[in-house]
């Protein structure tokens, strides 16, 4: 699992990360930017920004590797911020720190950044290549674009037409580009593309898909290179890969989870079903779902086809959402048309004439489909990646011989020598994304040799990590450049890609997380902020660990969450009293506690911290030393590999889970053995060490031994354990769906025996319903839970952080929420993963182990994971980025990232 990190580099792949998920401006901070001196006329670029509507200069910027128009403005220096609509890629405000501190123009009270300007106030984006002394108004967003070496941009703020024929700047570029010796020209394209080079192997798609996963914010999604928030286009991107190149069924449906709980954010980000979809979302989710086997019309409570289908224009209206009679409403490329009918066509429904024939109003004379989503009659310039899925859709339709034929000649005629296909005519090079579009779509052709020399180019392109790169001048694997190329990678198409997951997705009511989170975060519970008590004035350390778990799972409380863990290891001390932390853990005396060292071992792992320096000890090499060699009753040692004084199979398995995510498998084989032993003849584990009886077995307990085994990989016999110990918890479930605890029927036992059986979430799929809709019934108004159904009714705060925790489907064996802090900076950490909020009623991550220590009672244990995921639905084909190239306007022109 990896940290939010800045991915430098998206280069033409990024013209899908647009949308934003919450209601605010999407801000970016300016790097630091490179000496204008760094640029040539045969290298770099440079961005001009004239500020002189508000009586400012004209403010030069270089970068001397740029990728992309909107990173060559960060990287020379300057701020953005994107729109709520259309996310960070359109550009409604810029600010430098050379002109009024930095202020981003225009201020909030002139332009509030929601919808997409008015084309007579925005921010215009201008081109000059090297050589060129004129301005060209830019058919691409500034996500899209990718500067030439030595070409020069601007930035203009004012109002221009579609064509930019008024507006441009008033300063030539000759009067801002960098100075230096002529560039020579550009290479001239070559004719075919000769023999197929070596072919993906099937571990090389393997490898791209392991690389996808590992680019996961928490397991389950994707968030914006520059900026906080989910980025759904690459989310659903990266789940549709999965789809294509197998092996990530976990990761896969953790993605479709997250997605199902927050389908309304991805699909209307403007907040509220009446205002204009984000179509790019709502079709690429709807042929996703398909792809994996799932209902398109119920996925997350919303019918993603009915959006579609109830939104396709009869006139060209700008307001709506329109650029011609055909579009569907709030869709502003060919690629977003051509997936929407993709996406009606594989979910059985015939897709609206005049969408249909509107896709055909978008080829070129050539054959080739429009760069944009230009209207009726203007200017076509062909695009391979809007005709790569244009044909997949035509073909779907049937009946569309002679265009379909006409864009194979186009892919066959511009096909370059090694397989690649250019981005635009003059490009210095075939680029991954056009290439994989135009290979799936030859494929569908039956043009096999073409097809094979496409995918022959893309096997050159994988890096040792599994990536591919956008381009040849890029460094580094690119997210989106690798998750558009892997359906083309693995010999599929997105017209016939099938991948079903296994049953419909949980169907009923969910817990209220928000309110969960709420009841947590109260002060009448989360004393003083920083923890929890179970007696005044008394803090209860392995209580508010459970509470932090909580918190780390579901989101959104991150300082609560710092505070916690901040507090646990500050040593946990409260007034005068001398009892804190060190004297729990009891490390270096003649009491050491194996399950209280492992708890809080797998808090710091958990929240980002060295738990090999955590609170003045190594937690990990206390583990080592706490491991018993031999049955010792003097040393509170049960048996070997038992770890000193852990009186319990939560005990025993977080000690596990906290060496295992240490990479201590040497070190934890013993206590894994000892684990492993406990374990009955049916698939049960006790509760105690050792056993109070032959009789006794424990949900709880049982689902915890199941998530620390999970983590024990490439291990037949903790496999089998695995298998085994789910196989008896999904046969103790009650008709009302909870499970039987120490307590009864317990809301906490219910939640460790849904994170248990989330470890085989496809198998389990109904009996997670059932659980989670015994938990929905177990909340009390206030947010919290009860302690079990039939019991005293009220909230119990334990109890609570339990199912809060369980109900996110997040195990401790890879929770992450990285809060971690420099002690002198007290914010957090660059790596801080952002998920969503608390909103979700529950967002599903993977299965792992879970968390109570301390205490060996049933009803002591902690939270951990469950499935929510309401159904392993699966995301469409987020060909987000395939649309390289920005539609001819929605009417502000290009400074604009295709915001359906």
């Amino acid at each position: 699992m990896r940290t939010k990190r800045s991915l430098r580099g998206i280069a033409a792949a990024a013209a899908a990360v647009f949308l934003v998920a919450a209601g605010a401006v999407i801000a970016s901070s300016p790097a630091s930017a490179d000496p204008l001196e760094a640029c040539t006329p045969s290298s770099g670029a440079i961005v001009a920004v004239d500020f002189g509507p508000w009586g400012g200069p004209v403010v030069r910027g270089c970068d001397a590797t740029p990728t992309t128009g909107l990173d060559l403005l960060h990287e020379a220096g300057f701020s953005t911020a994107g729109t709520v609509h259309d996310g960070p890629g359109f550009i409604c405000r810029v600010g430098h720190a050379s002109f009024q501190d930095g202020t981003q123009r225009p201020v909030p009270a002139d332009e509030p950044c929601t919808l997409t300007p008015s084309a007579d106030a925005y921010w215009s984006y201008w081109i000059a290549p090297a050589g060129q002394d004129h301005w060209t108004y830019s058919q691409l967003g500034a996500m899209s674009q990718v500067p030439k070496p030595g070409e020069v941009e601007a930035w203009v703020y004012g109002g221009t037409d579609v064509g930019g024929s008024t507006g441009a700047p008033t300063f030539t570029p000759a009067s801002v580009r960098a100075t230096g010796p002529t560039p020579s020209p550009s290479t001239s394209p070559t004719g075919g593309p000769g023999e197929p080079g070596a072919q993906p192997t099937p571990a090389q798609v393997a490898a791209a898909g392991a690389y996808l996963v590992g680019q996961l914010i928490d397991g389950d999604h994707v968030d914006y290179l520059y900026d906080d928030g989910t980025d759904y286009p690459r989310t659903i991107a990266v789940a549709t890969a999965l789809a294509a190149t197998g092996g990530q069924d976990p990761a896969l449906t953790k993605i479709l989870a997250y997605l199902a709980v927050h389908v309304d954010a991805a699909v209307f980000p403007l907040g509220g079903t009446e205002t204009i979809p984000h179509q790019g979302n709502a079709a690429a989710l709807a042929l996703l779902v398909t792809v994996t086997g799932s209902d398109p019309r119920a996925f997350g409570g919303l019918d993603l086809l009915k959006v579609l289908t109830d939104r396709v224009c009869d006139k060209a209206d700008v307001d709506a959402g329109c650029t011609a009679a055909g579009d569907f409403a709030g869709s502003y490329s060919p690629v977003t048309h051509a997936t929407a009918l993709l996406a009606l066509i594989r979910a059985g429904v015939t897709p609206p004439a005049a969408a249909v024939a509107r896709l055909l109003t978008l080829q070129c004379p050539g054959g080739g489909f429009a760069d944009s989503h230009i209207i009726p009659g203007a200017d076509c310039t062909p695009d391979p990646a809007s005709t790569g899925i244009a044909v997949q859709a035509l073909s779907a339709a049937g009946g569309h011989d002679v265009e379909i034929g006409t864009a194979k000649a186009y892919l066959l005629g511009t096909q370059r020598a090694g397989g690649g296909y250019l981005p635009y005519a003059d490009a210095g090079g075939p680029e991954t994304i056009p290439t994989a579009s135009a290979a799936e779509a030859l494929a569908v052709l039956a043009a096999a040799t073409p097809a094979a020399a496409a995918r022959g180019f893309l096997a050159a392109r994988i890096a040792a990590d599994g990536g591919l790169a956008p381009d040849a001048t890029a460094t580094e694997s690119d997210l989106a450049a690798t998750s558009l190329a892997a359906t083309a990678l693995a010999g599929k198409t997105l017209a016939t890609l099938t991948h079903p997951l296994g049953g419909e997705p949980p169907q009923g009511p969910t817990p209220d997380l928000v309110k969960g989170v709420a009841y947590l975060v109260a002060p009448a519970q989360l004393v003083d902020g920083r923890y929890y008590e179970s007696f005044p004035d008394f803090p209860d350390f392995g209580l508010s660990i459970d509470g932090a778990f909580a918190l780390a799972a579901t989101g959104g409380q991150d300082a609560k969450l710092r505070a916690i863990t901040e507090f646990i290891r500050g040593g946990g001390k409260v007034g005068d009293s001398e009892f804190g932390v060190d004297g729990w853990l009891s490390i270096g005396t003649d009491y050491p506690s194996g399950g209280a060292i492992g708890k809080v071992a797998v808090l710091a792992q958990v929240t980002g911290y060295d738990p090999r320096a955590f609170g003045g000890h190594d937690l990990i090499a206390a583990l080592h030393d706490v491991t018993c060699a031999a049955a010792d009753p003097t040393l509170g040692c049960v048996g070997a590999g038992n770890y000193r004084n852990a009186a319990s199979v939560f005990s025993q398995a977080l000690g596990v889970i906290a060496q295992l995510r240490a990479g201590q498998r040497s070190d934890a084989a013993a206590p894994i053995t000892y684990l492993l032993g406990l374990q009955r003849a049916d698939g049960s584990f006790p509760s105690l060490i050792p056993p109070v009886s032959a009789e006794d077995r424990d949900v709880d307990s049982t689902a915890m031994a199941a998530m620390a085994l999970a983590l024990v990989t490439g291990d037949a016999a903790a496999t089998a354990a695995v298998d085994k110990a789910l196989a008896w918890i999904a046969g103790q479930q009650q008709a009302h769906g909870g499970f039987p605890g120490a307590a009864g029927d317990s809301t906490n036992s219910t939640a460790l025996a849904i994170q248990g059986l989330a470890l085989h979430r496809a198998t389990y799929t109904a009996q997670i319903a059932k659980a989670l809709a015994f938990l929905a019934g177990q909340q009390n108004s206030d947010g919290g839970f009860n302690v079990a159904a039939g019991g005293q009714p009220g909230s119990d705060v334990r109890a609570s952080t339990q199912v809060v925790g369980g109900a996110t489907g997040i195990s401790f064996g890879v929770l992450l929420r990285d809060v971690h802090a420099d002690p002198g900076t007290g914010s957090p950490s660059p790596s801080t993963s952002a998920t969503a909020s608390a909103s979700a009623s529950a967002s599903a991550s993977s299965a792992a182990p879970g968390t109570p220590v301390g205490m060996p009672v049933t009803g002591q244990s902690v939270i951990t994971m469950v499935w929510l995921a309401i159904g392993l639905l699966v995301a469409g084909v987020a060909l987000l980025a395939v649309s390289r190239r920005r539609t001819g306007r929605n009417p502000v022109g290009t400074n604009t990232v295709d915001p359906s």
